[in-house]
């Protein structure tokens, strides 16, 4: 039967048998025929001791816990075989998968090579076309990066280590090999250390279930006896246990312990730590207090004691920093210290860090903002806001881990962000994550190696159920490995998206929540094809000034005949902060006008809204400007999922200029539109 199949596959139709296996291998040549496990296969490996013994344990209820033999056969046998280094296995995680007619053997250098071979064969044998029936092929397959990452934020909603466990199998099935446990933040730390009981027994719990509740109701903190409480932690023992579950999957636990900033939790409870020496005042530590020291330090030699990694994540993102500039203590630190500013203070607590831990084996990494005010020597950063901090940190000869929120933040909408769950905003599908290439061609060939690999990020404010997480990991997480691991010349999207199918049923079946592929709705329609109307290409004036941070398609944005998509970020929606939108278009001749329209957003989780109302005029000679319509926003700020309007006019008037000015709300916050179409 084994050789039919292989027979059937390649003269019959013509083509190679399916290959469904993530990440897509290096390189994989093709034989005739296939094998078949039977009752009669057996199972027979070279490996001894506790290598032995580790290696069957993860075999337990898989196809291959098999029958063992001692000594290798030559029919129907699977052998997993520990070989002597060679130009054959590049890395460390290198290995090979042989498939004849009579038998299978995966050999590496190491053992983390020979888990990932096996990784490769259970997925070959469990969604074979035929059960059990895996087609003859040689695979001789490595890493294109030794950093492939996925970050897991339980301090929003907390999640239980046998949740953390369970994604960790997934991590493992898809060769990913960096957990990255976003531990502590404002809304709860979630790790027992036994130096600062308050951590745990106040920091780590609210009276309000959801994130999103916690927030609006004034974000305070409660005792775990409180019959409100909710929220949790993980003990020590529970820690050490996740982090040999997932050593013996070949995966690295990185903890991060926020500083300086996102630490509101910590000073509610250990008050003195910040400037206002008050609970609830600041989010940042006072860097001018040495106490602010010895509690650092404290809580890193703990984490250190629990966590064998190489890298301590220390966040340094988002510092508000506005506590500082009047603090009397980091006054007198920035003058000891001969500081020029905040940034710079903020770097002086980096360094000092980096020191702490370099001084116990350990190396910093932290978001890109550790870069502000000089980067420590030999920290590591990970570059979420765009590619601008990895470029930035591999120029200046520092290693960087790419995980931009474009194509890497995993709790953005992977469809329909108006008929999925409610999320934070923007919208990443599958295909986009997919094409994402984690080195840039701006780099030189040098500084290209400084980029160490990639990461999803899974941030959970809106993601308040386990099924839910899974459902907004999977399957874009797969996507995320393949980008890791396959070479960029082997990738194919067509392929990719058919194996993705697959996978996703295979992972139902598993027990995972993963997003249905198969009815995934796409991008937004308008924004598919461009749009005709009279003002495509014409000159316009901006009475104010777009925003730097989203200048779309700059002063053409808005008359380029592209729609924007479902996210403000796609580079199609052009944004305003503060003086509102206040543009002109010249038409260039007198012209008869129907109607003119532009599309605005409101998303309340970023903070953009719909202007609060839209005044459009029109001149025939761009001096005198009569007034068209006035259209009030009757859309809430309290509406708290993304939605789209359109402010218009229609009727009939003749024109050479159109002035469109959308006013916002004195509150603050953006607004977005994509195109002003004149009709």
């Amino acid at each position: 039967m084994a050789l039919l199949f292989g027979f059937l596959a390649w003269d019959a139709s013509g083509q190679k048998p399916v290959l469904n296996l993530i990440p897509q291998p290096s390189q994989v040549d093709w034989r005739q025929g296939s094998f078949s496990l039977s009752q009669k296969t057996r199972l027979y490996t070279n490996l001894t001791g506790e290598q032995r013994e580790h290696l069957l344990v993860l075999l337990k209820g898989s196809a291959l816990d098999l029958p063992q033999t001692k000594k290798e056969r030559k029919e129907q046998t699977i052998s997993l075989l520990l070989v002597k280094p060679s130009d054959a296995y590049p890395t460390e995680e290198s290995y090979t998968l042989s498939v004849t007619t009579s038998k299978i053997t995966i050999a590496a250098p190491t053992e983390t090579g020979l888990f990932y071979g096996v990784q490769s064969l259970l997925q070959l044998i469990r969604l074979a076309e035929t059960p059990s029936v895996v087609p003859a092929m040689e695979i001789s397959d490595t890493p294109r990066f030794a950093y492939r990452g996925m970050h897991l934020d339980v301090s929003r909603h907390f999640r239980s280590k046998e949740f953390v466990m369970k994604q960790l199998d997934a991590m493992a099935s898809y060769k990913l090999n960096r957990f990255h446990w976003h531990l502590t933040d404002g809304a709860g730390w979630r790790i027992e250390i036994k130096k600062y009981p308050l951590l745990t027994d106040v920091a780590a719990w609210r009276p309000y279930e959801s994130w999103k509740e916690w927030w609006k109701g004034g974000s305070k903190y409660c005792s775990k006896d409180d019959p409100k409480a909710q929220g949790g932690y993980y003990t020590q023992e529970d820690i050490k246990e996740v982090v040999a579950y997932a050593a013996a999957r070949h995966i690295t636990v990185i903890p991060e312990i926020e500083m300086p900033g996102h630490s509101e939790e910590v000073l509610a409870v250990y008050p003195e730590l910040s400037c206002a020496e008050k609970p609830y005042v600041n989010s940042d530590f006072c860097i001018g207090n040495e106490q602010t020291f010895t509690f650092l330090q404290d809580v890193l030699t703990e984490v250190m004691a629990l966590f064998p990694s190489e890298y301590i994540h220390i966040g340094g993102d988002e510092a508000g920093k506005g506590g500082w500039k009047t603090c009397p203590k980091c006054k007198a630190r920035m003058e000891a210290e001969k500081l020029q500013n905040v940034d710079e203070l903020q770097s002086y607590l980096i360094h000092r860090i980096e020191v702490f831990l370099n001084t116990n084996g350990r190396k910093l990494l932290g978001w890109d903002e550790i870069m502000e005010g000089g980067l420590a020597p030999d920290a590591t950063v990970m570059s979420w806001r765009g590619e601008g901090g990895g470029i930035a940190a591999a120029r200046s000869g520092h290693r960087a881990i790419m995980t931009p929120g474009g194509y890497c933040y995993f709790d953005h909408s992977q469809d329909d962000p108006t008929s999925e769950p409610e999320s934070i905003g923007g919208y990443v599908p599958l295909k986009k994550v997919y094409s994402y290439n984690p080195v840039p061609d701006s780099l030189t060939t040098e500084q290209k190696k400084l980029i160490l690999g990639v990461q999803a990020n899974l941030w959970t404010e809106y993601i308040g159920t386990p099924e839910y997480a899974e459902y907004m990991l999977y399957p874009r997480l797969l996507a995320l490995a393949e980008v890791a691991w396959t070479p960029l010349e082997q990738k194919s999207w067509p392929d990719f998206h058919r194996r993705a199918l697959v996978a996703v049923e295979d992972l139902k079946e598993r027990g995972y929540h993963p997003f249905d592929l198969s009815k995934e709705k796409g991008e937004r329609a308008v924004s598919l094809q461009p749009v005709e109307h009279l003002a495509v290409g014409k000159p316009v004036t901006y009475n104010t000034p777009f925003s730097p941070q989203y200048p779309a398609g700059g002063n053409q944005a808005l008359v380029n005949g592209l729609r924007g998509g479902w996210t403000y970020g796609d580079q199609r929606w052009q944004g305003f902060l503060e003086q509102g939108m206040d543009v002109t278009i010249d038409l260039g001749a007198v012209t008869p006008i129907h109607s003119i329209s532009a599309d605005w957003m409101q998303i309340s989780g970023p903070w953009v809204w719909m202007p609060e109302y839209v005044e459009i005029e029109t001149s025939e000679d761009g001096k005198t400007f009569a007034p068209l319509c006035r259209i009030d926003n009757d859309l809430s700020r309290e509406y708290d999922r993304l939605i789209f309007r359109e402010f218009g006019w229609k009727g009939e008037v003749n024109a050479r200029y159109v002035r469109y000015v959308a006013h916002t709300d004195k509150k603050g916050g953006f607004i977005f539109t994509d195109e002003i179409v004149i009709r």
